[in-house]
C-alpha cells in the first residue's frame, strides 16, 4: 500500500484547499455560485479519496509491523461518509428555503460535536494518531490544541442547537423560543463560568505524568456545554443573521484547532476558511445592524413577535387597499423598487413575483429588487430566494447600491419586510437607532404585503406603514402578488 506518498498526499490536500478557496469567491455573487459549489463539491472529493488512501497505508504500515492485518476501522469510516452523506443528500432534496437557517444551524452543531468526539478520542487513544507514542505523555502543545478545539466545539455544539430551535419556532420549550431569556446574574455567571473552564483547561494542559489530567477536561468539556446554552438564550430572534454566522465562524475555529492536534494541514485549512470567512461576515451583519460583536453576545434586542412589542399596541388608522389597487399603481409607474422579506420567502411566492416582474417590464416599467444585508433569517437570505426562481442578477441590488434611488422611485412594494424597512432607525431614541434600513419611506407612493400588523422580530411598530402615501394590502404573499398579475394583464 505504497503507492501513495505523504508528499503527494500533501500536494491532494493542497489542491482540495485550493478549489475551497473558489468555493468561497464563487459563492461571493449568485450568478458564480454554481461554480462555487462545483469547486466545494471537487475538493471535499479529493480529500475524502486522499484521508481513505492515507488510512490504506498507515493501516497496511501498522499491520506489518504488528504482523497482522488490519480491522475494520476503514469500514467505519466509508460506513459513517455513506450514512452521513445520504442523510445530508435527502435533507438537501426536501428542506424548504424557508428552514435552510436552522439547517445550516444544524449542521454548525455537528461540526462542533465531531471535533469534541475527536479531542477526546485523542485525549484517550494519542498513540492511535500519531501524537504520542504508546506509553509517552501528550506534548503540552497538543493539549493547548484539544483544550482550544474542544471547548469551542463543546460551545458551537450546544449554542447551534438553541440557535436551531429558536429559529424553526416549533418547539414549546422556553430555551428553544424566539424571546431572549433573561436573568438576574446572567453575564456574571457566564465570566464565572468562563474563568473556570479556562482555568481546568489550563490544569489539563500542564497535568503532570503520561496520562491526561482526565477529570479537568471532562468537567471544562461539560462547562463548555453549558456556556454555549447559556451564550445564545438571551439573544432575540433580531438577532439571528449574526448569530448563524458567528457559530458559523466557531465551527470552522474547532476544526482547525483539532487539525492542529492531529497535523491534518486539510483540516487547518479548511477550518481557517470557515472561520475567517464566518467572522467576517459576522463584522458584516454587524455592520449592517448598526450593533457591535459583544452587544449582540451580550443580549442584542428582539424577540418573539408576539412577545417583542412588550403588550398591546396602539391601534392606528391605516390606508389599506387590494391587489387590482395596487397592480393599477404599478402598471402605471416608471420605476419600481422591490423589497423582498421573509414573509415572500414563507409564502414561497419569489416565482409568482418573477411573473409579476416580467409583465410590469412589458409594461415598460422599470422594475428592480432592493436587498437589505440581515433581510430573511440568514445573510444572504433573500439573494438564494430570488435566485431559486431565476430571477436576472442584474435587477438585483444590494442596500448601498439602490438606497439613493428610492427618492425617485414612484412605487417602493414592500412584501414581507418590516425592520429593515422601519424608519425609527433614523430616531436617536430607538433600540435599532443608527440601523440602516433600506429607505423605501422616500418613494412618492408606498405598498406594503403582510398578513396582517404584527411587528417584526424586533418587536417594533413601524411607522412607515402610517405614512399618507402608503398602502397596505392584507393577506398571504402568494395569493396576492398573484392576483396582481392577473390584474396587470
Amino acid at each position: 500500500m505504497n503507492f501513495i506518498s505523504m508528499n503527494l498526499v500533501t500536494m491532494l490536500y493542497l489542491i482540495a484547499s485550493v478549489c475551497f478557496i473558489q468555493a468561497l469567491k464563487g459563492l461571493s455573487s449568485p450568478a458564480t455560485a454554481r461554480q462555487g459549489n462545483a469547486f466545494g463539491m471537487t475538493g471535499m472529493a479529493i480529500a475524502f479519496v486522499t484521508t481513505i488512501a492515507l488510512i490504506l497505508k498507515l493501516k497496511a504500515e501498522a499491520a506489518a509491523a504488528a504482523g497482522a492485518s488490519g480491522g475494520m476501522g476503514l469500514g467505519l469510516v466509508v460506513l459513517g461518509v455513506v450514512v452521513g452523506g445520504g442523510i445530508g443528500a435527502v435533507l438537501a432534496k426536501k428542506v424548504e428555503m424557508t428552514k435552510m437557517p436552522e439547517l445550516v444551524a444544524a449542521m454548525h452543531s455537528l461540526i462542533g460535536l465531531a471535533a469534541v468526539c475527536i479531542a477526546v478520542a485523542a485525549v484517550s487513544e494519542p498513540h492511535a494518531f500519531g501524537i504520542a507514542a504508546v506509553g509517552e505523555a501528550l506534548p503540552t502543545g497538543n493539549r493547548i490544541e484539544l483544550f482550544i478545539g474542544t471547548f469551542v466545539g463543546a460551545i458551537t455544539f450546544s449554542g447551534s442547537v438553541i440557535a436551531f430551535g429558536k429559529l424553526s419556532g416549533k418547539y414549546k420549550f422556553r430555551l428553544f423560543q424566539g424571546a431572549p431569556v433573561n436573568f438576574a446574574g446572567q453575564h456574571l455567571l457566564n465570566l464565572i463560568l468562563a474563568i473556570v473552564m479556562i482555568a481546568l483547561g489550563l490544569a489539563f494542559v500542564v497535568a503532570d505524568g503520561n496520562q491526561p489530567a482526565w477529570l479537568p477536561f471532562l468537567i471544562m468539556t461539560a462547562i463548555a456545554f453549558v456556556l454555549g446554552v447559556l451564550i445564545i438564550i438571551p439573544i432575540g430572534g433580531a438577532d439571528m443573521p449574526v448569530v448563524v454566522s458567528m457559530l458559523n465562524s466557531y465551527s470552522g475555529w474547532a476544526a482547525a484547532g483539532i487539525g492542529f492536534s492531529l497535523n491534518n494541514a486539510m483540516l487547518i485549512i479548511a477550518g481557517s476558511l470557515v472561520g475567517s470567512s464566518g467572522a467576517i461576515l459576522s463584522y458584516i451583519m454587524c455592520k449592517a445592524m448598526n450593533r457591535s460583536f459583544f452587544n449582540v453576545i451580550l443580549g442584542g434586542f428582539g424577540g418573539a413577535p408576539a412577545e417583542a412589542g412588550g403588550g398591546k399596541q396602539e391601534q392606528r388608522p391605516v390606508k389599506s387597499g387590494s391587489a387590482d389597487d395596487a397592480a393599477f399603481i404599478m402598471a402605471n409607474a416608471e420605476s419600481v423598487i422591490i423589497v423582498p422579506g421573509y414573509g415572500l420567502a414563507v409564502a414561497r411566492a419569489q416565482h409568482a413575483l418573477k411573473e409579476l416582474v416580467e409583465k410590469l417590464t412589458h409594461a415598460g416599467v422599470n422594475v428592480r429588487y432592493a436587498i437589505h444585508p440581515v433581510a430573511g433569517r440568514m445573510p444572504g437570505h433573500m439573494n438564494v430566494l430570488l435566485a431559486e426562481a431565476e430571477v436576472p442578477y442584474d435587477q438585483v441590488f444590494e442596500m448601498e447600491d439602490i438606497n439613493s434611488e428610492f427618492g425617485q422611485a414612484d412605487v417602493a412594494l414592500i412584501l414581507g419586510a418590516n425592520d429593515v424597512v422601519n424608519p425609527a432607525a433614523k430616531d436617536p431614541k430607538s433600540p435599532i437607532a443608527g440601523m440602516p434600513i433600506l429607505e423605501a419611506y422616500k418613494a412618492k407612493s408606498i405598498i406594503v404585503n403582510k398578513r396582517s400588523m404584527a411587528s417584526g422580530y424586533a418587536g417594533l411598530d413601524n411607522e412607515l406603514f402610517y405614512q399618507p402615501n402608503t398602502m397596505m394590502v392584507f393577506g398571504d404573499a402568494k395569493k396576492v402578488i398573484e392576483d396582481m398579475v392577473k390584474a396587470v394583464e
